[in-house]
């Protein structure tokens, strides 16, 4: 197998399942109707709720990949006016009655419910104007976002790169992960994209590609290692195909993308 080969079967495996699939595609039907039935309030109830993030994008990875792989859902409440804080504690007070048996915890700024297959971002929000809203910032201020713009320029940018990029989205959020969580994801993704693959062609040339345009500039010493550590082992891996030992270069690869 050579180097492209592998990275081309990985990226192939960091996608969901069919049964991840369809057990997400439950669980947010029974989200919905779980929201539906608990804020009934006539003038203080929600006006949409909807996923948004990298499931919706296609760049999600399975939790056998990442363990913190979560479905991001907005939840834009009908009533504005109050702190984020207030909304955190009523989606948190609705998780406790309608999920009493799941993990459930705040992690600011939103509320985290972890199901057996699955976790969900619970994010509190307002509607501002058109696709705009407001989510929280901290537990007191909000910031202006729309959840799914990115997702057309991710969609363009892939079909004008031979439809290369999310795989290799989805390989560098493995490598991310494994090594720590060295970036934000959403950051991670975006950079990608705006990322020029000129004289790019195969899985391998994408991938490599990122990390070429990556520094060690982080202010945190590890978060140095974990890149420099990647550069180092993509150096070797070009030196060993040059040198024509295809073996020795797959198992440096796997080194910074295990099997």
């Amino acid at each position: 197998m050579t180097v492209n080969s592998y990275l081309v079967s990985r990226a192939s495996d960091a996608v969901l399942s069919a049964d991840e699939k369809a057990s997400i595609a439950t669980s947010v039907t029974t989200l919905s109707s779980r929201l539906a039935s608990y804020f009934t309030v006539a003038g203080d109830g929600l006006t949409s709720h909807f996923r948004f993030g990298s499931h919706t994008r296609g760049t999600i990875l399975p939790r056998k990949m990442d363990a913190h792989s979560d479905v991001d859902y907005m939840i834009v409440f009908e009533k504005g006016g109050l702190n984020p804080q207030t909304y955190l504690t009523r989606l948190r007070k609705f998780a406790e009655q309608k999920y009493a048996n799941s993990e459930l915890y705040q992690s600011s700024p939103t509320v985290v419910l972890e199901l057996n297959h699955i976790k969900f971002d619970l994010v509190p929000a307002l509607l501002s104007w058109g696709t705009t809203y407001q989510i929280p910032k901290g537990p007191d201020e909000w910031q202006s976002t729309n959840p799914n713009d990115f997702n057309s320029t991710l969609e363009t940018v892939n079909g004008n790169n031979s439809y290369l990029i999310k795989p290799t989205v989805r390989l560098v959020k493995f490598w991310n992960a494994e090594a720590g969580y060295v970036y934000d994801s959403y950051g991670l993704e975006k950079w990608i994209v705006g990322l020029g693959f000129y004289g790019c062609y195969t899985q391998k040339d994408y991938f490599f590609k990122v990390f070429d345009n990556l520094s060690a500039n982080e202010v945190a010493q590890w978060r140095n290692d974990k890149i420099t550590r990647a550069k180092d082992i993509i150096a070797r891996v070009r030196k060993y195909e040059a040198d024509d030992m295809p073996n020795s270069a797959e198992i440096e690869v796997k080194k910074l993308i295990p099997a």
